[in-house]
């Protein structure tokens, strides 16, 4: 639709109010800041929710495997490496990785807490890049041996240890003596501090050489599965028919879809319904268009009637006050597109400025899981709210300017 010079002129005149209201009117400047509003948060909740989804799956697929591979009875696997060889040469498969795992009680410091022992062979750990890239204190050339371990930051703040220190792991499988079943328990030194930047992994998981492990688990020359890792994470349909059949036994295989559903569908829905719930503030702006674009019309009669006196068409008329309300959209939106952009490409460092001029924790890894504020602005997510808040702006304006084009001069100036 192409509006002349006059319909502009116009449509910019009746947007301006009285001179004792200021200069734009106040419904028009409400509506303006609601659609503002609302097109910001929606762009930096939807790039905070994509960032959510993306840092968790790299954390996530980064220190767990993309397959894991485990013996159909639980029991352990004994022939692992014939099973890993066989594996490593199917299409699409990066990385294999033997691995013993274990839940123990680790006590420090008078600090006692469960843990997650991991147990993988010290080349592997090393080809590991989200551990390998992220060692906060000590080194990974002293992971080796039966009594070396490395931990995570958290894990360390928590029972106030750091490389060299000892903790001492205590196992649910215990010894038979001649007192009496006593549980297992050994030292382990520290060799390295990693930090993924994930509280779960960073507080609760502790790694130690797979011989180590093979010893301390009782599983001796046996592992408990094999974590398989993929060129692409989302072939994993298709990579597990293939492993099934290269290593010709009967075995189980979890991917990390399943291993994952129920967090990632959540993280889903609660990003679905955030969308609807916000999509109320624009629904808002535009019912506060519309009324404002009706009392703009019922205001305006005599001018209406002047102008179509004056050889005014109606399709002119109803051009003038589309352009009047659809400008209040198109302006809102396009500070909340410029706001939103801003704020979500920025949002840690706000963040930490919010923190240093408040003196308070924001955002609580204990509670969100990571360490920093994520954001990810995806171009679909940005052009689908600012389309959506465009098309409610123009719909808001359609009703009012067809009044207007309907207004009847006669009687419009009749009851002047």
């Amino acid at each position: 639709m192409i509006f002349n010079a006059f319909e502009r002129m116009v449509a910019l005149r009746y947007l301006r109010a009285r001179r004792e209201e200021g200069f734009v009117s106040v419904i028009a400047g409400f509506s303006l800041a609601g659609i503002a509003l609302g097109v910001a948060t929606l762009i930096i909740v939807m790039s905070v929710m994509n960032g959510f989804r993306a840092e968790l799956l790299q954390r996530i697929l980064g220190l767990n495997g993309h397959l894991g591979v485990y013996e159909l009875t639980n029991r352990p696997m004994t022939d692992f490496d014939k099973i890993a060889g066989k594996i490593a040469k199917v299409d699409g498969v990066v990385r294999v990785i033997p691995t013993v795992e274990g839940q123990v009680l680790v006590s420090a410091n008078s600090v006692a807490a469960g843990v997650i022992v991991r147990g993988v062979r010290p080349g592997d750990i090393r080809a590991r890049e989200i551990i390998a890239d992220n060692i906060r204190a000590g080194s990974l050339e002293n992971f080796k041996g039966r009594s070396s371990v490395i931990v995570g930051s958290r894990f360390a703040r928590k029972f106030g240890v750091r490389p060299g220190d000892t903790v001492r792991l205590v196992s649910p499988q215990s010894n038979a003596t001649a007192f009496g079943s006593v549980p297992r328990s050994k030292r382990y030194k520290i060799a390295a501090v990693f930090e993924v930047g994930m509280f779960e992994y960073d507080s609760s998981f502790v790694f130690m050489p797979l011989e180590a492990a093979q010893i301390y688990f009782r599983s001796k020359n046996a592992v408990t599965n094999i974590e398989v890792f993929l060129e692409n994470p989302d072939q994993v349909p298709n990579t597990r028919a293939e492993i099934l059949r290269a290593a010709g036994e009967a075995l189980r295989i979890v991917d990390w879809q399943q291993a994952n559903a129920s967090f990632f569908n959540a993280i889903e829905v609660e990003r679905n319904v955030m969308f609807l719930i916000l999509t109320l503030i624009i629904l808002v702006a535009a019912f506060n268009i519309i009324s404002g674009m009706i009392m703009m019309v019922k205001d305006k009669g005599r001018d209406i009637a002047i102008l179509r006196t004056m050889g005014a068409s109606r399709g002119m008329v109803m051009r003038v006050f589309l352009l009047a309300g659809a400008s209040v959209g198109v302006i809102g939106t396009a500070i909340g597109f410029g706001l939103g952009v801003a704020f979500a490409g920025n949002i840690e460092t706000i963040r930490q400025w919010l923190q240093g001029l408040t003196g308070t924790e924001l955002f609580a890894a204990e509670i969100y899981f990571l360490s920093q504020l994520p954001s990810v602005v995806e171009t679909s997510d940005v052009v689908s709210v600012v389309a959506m808040s465009l098309g409610l702006s123009f719909l808001a304006v359609l009703y009012p300017a067809w009044r207007a084009a309907r207004l009847d001069p006669v009687e419009a100036l009749r009851y002047e």
